[in-house]
């Protein structure tokens, strides 16, 4: 297949380049190369006849059109999103700008390009929307969330991907633009932005620096290996159908302090302090995030049903992988942003 992934410099984005290009597609990448953005996280492909990259903002119209009609893909993969919940705090209109109105020309571009093929083009032609868990507010203690669940974002970032799912949707039943929606639990895997909770607490308990945890660390998260993430948006792309959501979760809850935890006892085995002191030593509880969602977990039972799709990693085996890939490639853990007086708190 030809495939455009947008975001494909990023975290998940990159994940998905890589392996869609390994399994022969031609990929067009197109990622604007903002903070978060790293080619290096696709140098493993660079240089492959089926791969390409191309800069490009996804609020512009005329970029976006221009790159889909010259590359004629058969699917697009929409992973492209300001995603650090900290960064919304700080400037709420760029997460509007970038995952309402840029999905939203995305969409449209799509649809221009889509309408005007053949029947059996039109037929096979897919729009993978990517998305989050957290467009689904905060459960309690008990339950999970299902794909028809209730929307009640509760941040800045979750409302604009709650936002940017209903305009998928949109697009889907008013225009017929096939459309298959996903979202997903919290990924954990290599080439993160270090901002994030899981590079971040690694990188400050080397660096002998706090590891810095909001309020009293149990608020709870399902994890989900990002190369499982992956497995099942593929899946999504060749079996998903138009106008359907899948849920991706790792059955892997875990409270923020005992996520740190069990870092800190990887890293007291694999790179032990020079005064044999414990990084667990090291945590210190902040104030909480202003409304902070306490708990997330997703219910996949849809996407095992109807895709075959299964997790393969535990959340054990998950951070044992991330952590290794992490003191393998130090680069991938310097953090120089300056962004807000937010950015660099964990998660």
């Amino acid at each position: 297949m030809k495939i455009i992934v947008t975001g494909g410099a990023g975290f998940i984005g990159s994940a998905v380049v890589r392996r869609l290009v390994n399994d022969g597609h031609n990929v067009l990448n197109l990622d604007n190369l903002t903070y978060a953005g790293n080619l290096k996280s696709v140098s493993s492909v660079v240089g492959a006849e089926n791969y390409r990259y191309a800069r490009a903002d996804i609020c512009s119209g005329r970029a976006i059109s221009s790159a889909i009609n010259e590359f004629q893909p058969d699917a697009i993969m929409h992973l492209a999103a300001e995603s650090h919940v900290d960064r919304s705090i700080e400037g709420p209109l760029l997460f509007v700008q970038t995952n309402v109105v840029g999905t939203a020309v995305l969409l449209e571009a799509a649809y221009e390009y889509w309408v005007e093929l053949d029947d059996e083009k039109k037929e096979k032609f897919r729009f993978v929307h990517v998305s989050t868990d957290e467009v689904f507010g905060e459960l309690g203690a008990v339950g999970t969330f299902t794909e028809d669940s209730p929307y009640r974002p509760n941040s800045p970032y979750a409302a604009s991907k709650a936002a940017s799912d209903h305009f998928a949707r949109a697009w889907n039943v008013t225009f017929g633009l096939p459309v298959v929606n996903t979202n997903c639990s919290n990924n954990i895997g290599p080439f993160q932005y270090p901002e994030k909770l899981v590079p971040s607490s690694i990188r400050t308990a080397l660096a002998g620096d706090a590891i810095k945890i909001f309020g009293d660390g149990t608020n709870v998260r399902d994890w989900l290996y990002v190369n499982d993430h992956v497995e099942g948006l593929v899946l999504a792309l060749e079996k998903g159908k138009p106008g359907r959501s899948y849920n991706f979760g790792g059955i892997s809850e875990c409270s923020n302090i005992e996520l740190v935890d069990m870092i800190c006892e990887h890293l007291d085995a694999l790179k032990p302090r020079n005064d044999g002191t414990p990084y667990r030593e090291q945590v210190t509880f902040i104030d909480d995030r202003p409304g902070h969602d306490f708990r997330y977990a997703i219910d996949s039972t849809r996407a095992r049903k109807e895709l075959g799709w299964a997790p393969s990693d535990t959340l054990a085996t998950a951070v044992e992988k991330t952590l290794k890939w992490y003191l393998e490639n130090p680069e991938w853990l310097e953090f120089n942003d300056s962004y807000g007086s937010r950015v660099g708190m964990p998660y």
